[in-house]
């Protein structure tokens, strides 16, 4: 039987890239995974900012057979499934699934045969209430702003706009600023800017009032979510709070 405390992440009071006023970037493959407190569950830090619980962003790894006690996420949980099924009690998820689990949700995940997530804590607006589930494999890709770009919508509320972006090779985007802030996973390819090349697995986080020019050669497809940093701001205008603790999912 696990620990009642099984569902709390006990790291002391880690900070990882926790300003975020700051420019991040991360070869999320070159990390070292690090234990949970749930046997077969381990994770990659991406950014974080707390002790038990913590707003975190993260790769998180399910061996096998592996699950994690019920919790409940007191302030959101946003997964991308990168590799493998991952499961809870409302169904399976299989790789491409993105799910969105609202503030005062719960469930208890596994994975039969394992999986790979990328997965974010803590973040969400109170106000944003709906439950998220799309296969994105299944959804259609819409043109975008420039030629050779092409998006997958996932989700907005307020001032936050999450998608999956495909830019055929060649492709140029205009200059432009994040006033709210802009986080990247590559997932594809090898995304570029004016400060450098991203191969696959790169995660780039802009702070609020960066620019950049960004373009690929080679193509490339990217998870893009703007307008939450450093939080969230509702149709209303209130920011999102700092969460309330409870346990948490790693």
């Amino acid at each position: 039987m696990m620990p009642a405390d099984a569902g709390l992440i006990r790291i002391g009071s880690m900070e990882r890239y926790a300003d975020l006023s700051q420019r991040a970037v991360l070869d999320t493959r070159a990390l070292v995974w690090q234990p949970s407190p749930s046997a077969g569950v381990e994770r990659r830090f991406l950014d974080r900012c707390g002790g038990e619980v913590a707003r975190a962003t993260s790769i998180v790894r399910y061996a096998p057979g592996s699950r994690f006690e019920r919790h409940h996420h007191g302030g959101g949980e946003e997964i991308l499934v990168l590799e493998g099924t991952f499961s809870d009690e409302h169904g399976d998820y299989a790789a491409g699934t993105y799910l969105r689990n609202p503030v005062g949700s719960s469930h208890a995940p596994f994975s039969e045969n394992g999986c790979t997530l990328l997965v974010k804590l803590q973040q969400m607006h109170p106000a944003d209430q709906q439950r998220v589930v799309i296969d994105t494999a299944s959804s259609a890709w819409l043109p975008g702003l420039v030629t050779g770009l092409e998006v997958r919508s996932l989700h907005a509320f307020g001032s936050e706009h999450v998608a999956l972006v495909r830019w055929a090779p060649g492709t140029v985007f205009q200059p432009h600023g994040h006033p709210g802030g802009e986080e990247i996973l590559v997932l594809e390819g090898v995304f570029q800017d004016e400060h450098g090349s991203y191969p696959a697995g790169s995660w780039l986080r802009n702070p609020p009032g960066s620019g950049h020019h960004p373009w690929s050669e080679a193509g490339c497809t990217i998870w893009v979510k703007t307008g939450h940093l450093p939080a969230s701001i509702g149709p209303d205008g209130t920011k999102a709070p700092n969460p309330t603790p409870v346990k948490a999912v790693p």
